[in-house]
């Protein structure tokens, strides 16, 4: 008997103004194989279907374990993690394309920094900046601690965005992940010292009004976090915000 096999179609592009060419490849089937594992066989061995030598597939991956988002790709058209990618739960052939709303770099291998860029817009951090002994930290209690779990799991792979319609140069749209952050940090009792400064951050060109509420962030959300739950109650804080502002001026 013939051993089993796994097709797989990849998108190339040597350069950003390169041509697109698309590269068919052949492995021999392994149980629990997943999408990376096939890049690395081919890296290993970098001959196409038809017996050609090519290069080695550029990409971005770190854990193997869907915790560092970096191998964020469109696999059979969905955005996902290439690393919980079983092959054998993919229809064949198996079809792999970079991101299509960040500027390439190589391959399957995006420029992902705006979502970078976005977290430093609305400070996405706690301010405990210095060397010196802060003392104990305020207490969170439990209840809380249940309520912002869930949005610290973000892996920054940035799937919310590539679904997200409103997320493109036309609108300059923060995405899902950056407006969950902000909830996240004014959520924290050392770092909501920054909440109107973030709320503020969002009122403005790209922020929270540009959000259609399409919901596909959170279908797409490997690590399910309830970002459309994020985006209402931080688009709440914000027209809060602004009344305020109003007032105050």
């Amino acid at each position: 008997m013939a051993p089993k096999t796994v097709q797989l179609e990849i998108k190339r592009q040597a350069s950003p103004d390169a041509p697109a060419v698309w590269e068919k490849f052949e492995l021999e089937w392994r149980s629990g194989m997943n999408v990376i594992s096939a890049m690395m066989e081919i890296a290993a061995n970098p001959v196409t279907a038809d017996g050609r030598p090519t290069t080695p597939i550029t990409y971005d991956s770190n854990c193997l374990e869907e915790i560092c988002g970096s191998c964020a790709m469109r696999i059979n058209g969905k955005a996902r993690m290439a690393c919980s990618a079983l092959v054998e739960n993919l229809e064949q052939p198996i079809r792999v394309e970079p991101l299509s709303k960040f500027p390439l770099v190589r391959d399957l291998q995006v420029d992902r920094s705006v979502l970078f860029e976005n977290l430093m817009r609305v400070k996405a951090w706690v301010p405990v900046d210095g060397t010196y002994d802060l003392g104990s930290g305020p207490r969170v209690f439990p209840q809380q601690q249940e309520a912002n779990y869930p949005l610290s799991n973000c892996i920054s792979c940035c799937c919310c965005m590539e679904v997200c319609p409103q997320f493109n140069e036309e609108t300059n749209f923060v995405g899902a992940a950056t407006i969950a952050q902000v909830k996240l940090f004014n959520n924290h009792p050392t770092g909501k010292v920054f909440k109107e400064e973030r709320l503020r951050a969002l009122a403005g060109d790209g922020g929270i009004q540009e959000c259609g509420f399409a919901q596909n962030c959170v279908e797409i959300c490997p690590k399910q976090i309830p970002l459309t739950n994020a985006i209402s109650d931080v688009s709440r804080d914000v027209t809060i915000q602004a009344v305020k502002d109003l007032l105050r001026g």
